[in-house]
């Protein structure tokens, strides 16, 4: 019995690994030259493997459905593929956000460490061939191939990931193999993705980094989500970490008024705020307001702030009223943003979207309408926040599949 693994990202190369290491005659086919070639990039270039939070914590940084993933994460946890890779040598680490990386901090040994997995489960592993299409036949599957040929498996597990980085393989073609077989395609969108804004400002103070700030979401005056942490403003927009995390929250409500806000010290109410202020004009007295803010605000962010705040930055700080500094505390407790849309989806982080989950059996990845085709990783229909979760979802499916096929 012939089994085929279409993908060599991480739930490819784990479906493939369990798969082989029960006895089977497993072949997995990359149409890159090497193996893991987004996994290589992943946590800019650390590897970011998994999130060391107890399993049962997952599921409220899982975004799109969660429930899907019971099985999947109690059968293969955070702490099981840790061990894994342990098991081979690699020494990993926590750090921030129970983040976990590997000890090197280089991506490319925890690839090694997969390959040496399949090795040793007796993978047969074809690079740089390209599947161009999957046909169901009576007693399994034509696979055909860039070059035209074409060969016959018994069964065959779909791992090729979803349609965002498309320079390292993910191009969608699990979608289209999908598809073509009779399943429903949710729509793709970009998840983790930076987001662009319509302020003309914003070129201002492009590089500049922010921390400890914190990003809020709102719909017609309601609050939608908050993100604490930092950011960065680039040429379009923002990015950074609570920006990846937000677009996650966002993207579901993409057709409302979607509306942005900073909160530039969200350490200190308004009150304490406001003291801190009347603090720094005792000191800069005899300055102008745009010199008196430089001990609370970056340099870049000063005249924005004031700006916004609708006052003269010439005006001598001892001539500022009672109202006008509270103009200053509102800016600064909520710096507004014009939500404008997305940057594309060849920029996000994975693809919100996919394979529909009601097709798919959540307790073994095999499809509900072809028997022996499975999917696993970021074609299905499952997403998640930063963190090392989407990568979880890749072995924990990948690890379903590999087993039960």
């Amino acid at each position: 019995m012939r089994i085929a693994v279409i993908g060599g990202g991480p739930a490819g190369m784990i479906a493939a690994g369990f798969a082989g290491s029960r006895g089977k005659d497993v072949t997995l086919i990359e149409k890159n030259k090497r193996l893991g070639k987004k996994l290589f990039i992943t946590g800019k270039g650390r590897c970011n493997i998994t999130n060391a939070s107890p399993i049962e914590d997952f599921f409220n940084n899982i975004i799109t459905n969660s429930q899907f993933l019971y099985s999947g994460f109690y059968s293969f946890t955070n702490e099981d593929i840790i061990r894994l890779l342990e098991s081979y040598g690699l020494k990993v680490k926590v750090e921030r956000g129970n983040r976990v990386f590997p000890a090197s901090d280089k991506s490319s040994d925890v690839l090694k460490t997969l390959s040496k997995f399949l090795l040793d489960n007796n993978v047969k592993i074809i690079l740089n061939r390209t599947v161009i299409d999957i046909e169901k036949v009576v007693d399994g599957f034509n696979i055909k191939f860039k070059d035209n040929s074409i060969e016959k498996f018994d069964k065959i597990i779909i791992a090729t990931g979803g349609k965002s980085y498309p320079a390292t393989g993910s191009t969608g073609d699990g979608y289209n193999f999908a598809a073509k077989l009779g399943h429903h395609i949710e729509k793709l969108k970009p998840s983790l993705v930076p987001i662009e804004t319509k302020e003309i400002w914003i070129k201002n103070v492009q590089g500049l980094s922010l921390k400890n700030v914190k990003l809020i979401s709102t719909i017609e005056n309601e609050n939608i989500h908050e993100e604490f942490g930092e950011m960065i403003f680039t040429h379009y927009g923002i990015s950074g970490p609570i920006v990846l995390s937000m677009s996650n929250i966002i993207n579901k409500h993409i057709r409302k008024n979607i509306k942005l806000f900073i909160d530039l010290k969200p350490a200190l109410s308004k009150e304490k705020l406001d003291k801190r202020i009347l603090r720094d004009f005792l000191k800069f007295n005899n300055k102008h307001l745009k010199n008196g803010l430089d001990e609370l605000l970056p340099q870049k962010l000063i005249p924005i702030v004031i700006d916004i705040a609708s006052i003269d930055g010439n005006k001598p700080i001892h001539q500022i009223t009672k109202e006008e500094r509270q103009s200053i505390v509102e800016t600064i407790k909520k710096l507004p943003l014009t939500f404008k849309g997305f940057r594309p989806l060849k920029e996000a982080i994975v693809t919100s979207g996919g394979v529909s989950t009601g097709e798919i059996d959540p307790s073994t990845m095999e499809s509900k309408l072809i028997p022996n085709l499975f999917f696993c990783g970021e074609v299905l229909d499952v997403d998640g926040l930063t963190g090392g979760y989407n990568l979880q979802i890749a072995y924990s499916t990948g690890y379903l599949a590999g087993i039960n096929i």
